[in-house]
């Protein structure tokens, strides 16, 4: 058994080295999230923004291509006319921009010309860059904005689901749905804020959305 073992990792490995291919991929990233309305009402608009990095495409047997990628990645949310009895009409715009590790898992059909797949990609990231705007009645609150980004989780995890289509070999267009798996801020940190904001924001939802992408490999 340990031979065999051996044998089907060492087929693989010398398959990935054979078939692989480093490249640049980049695109269009449109994110929102969803906050606990059991206190506030609000209007949930999703923020445009973008993600770029490397990758790497080895491909394997019966269809199968592992695509690791490091990306930069840019999410956010407005949430637009928030409401509560104690903090009257408010808003938060929140951004961040994440070193992001997927590792992609492909399959899909080579018909020569263009290979279409599916994929699935878990993903862990750190927040490296990022910004918050709280206003009340259209002023901003400085000390809520530093007090809502030192409450923000650094760490992110979650899934990337979705398919695309590879062309000659060399060019990957693809979309995919993304959910983040975890709360946006760490809600023992908004102690300062106020129990009715506190109730709202504490079970804030990490980013998710869609990606559009485009990658080139060489």
């Amino acid at each position: 058994m340990k031979k065999i073992l051996t044998f089907l990792v060492a087929v693989l490995a010398t398959a990935s080295v054979a078939h692989a291919q480093f490249g640049i991929i980049g695109g269009f990233t449109s994110s929102n999230t969803s906050i606990n309305t059991k206190d506030i009402k609000a209007n949930f608009k999703g923020v445009s923004l973008f993600h770029a990095g490397i990758a790497y495409k080895a491909k394997l047997p019966l269809g199968f291509a592992l695509q690791p990628a490091l990306t930069y990645e840019m999410k956010g949310a407005n949430l637009d006319q928030v409401k509560d009895i104690n903090a009257g009409l408010s808003s938060l715009n929140t951004k961040a921009g994440y070193i992001q590790l997927g590792v992609g898992i492909q399959w899909g059909i080579d018909l020569l010309i263009a290979r279409p797949f599916l994929l699935a990609q878990p993903f862990f990231g750190y927040q490296v860059t990022g910004s918050e705007k709280f206003s009340e009645t259209g002023v901003s609150i400085d000390s809520f904005n530093t007090l809502f980004q030192e409450a923000k989780n650094k760490l992110e995890y979650g899934i990337e689901l979705g398919g695309g289509v590879e062309v000659v070999k060399h060019i990957q267009l693809s979309v995919v749905w993304f959910k983040n798996l975890g709360y946006l801020y760490n809600g023992g940190k908004l102690t300062d804020v106020g129990g009715a904001v506190i109730g709202a924001y504490k079970d804030t939802k990490n980013y998710s959305g869609i990606k559009v992408s485009v990658g080139i490999f060489f």
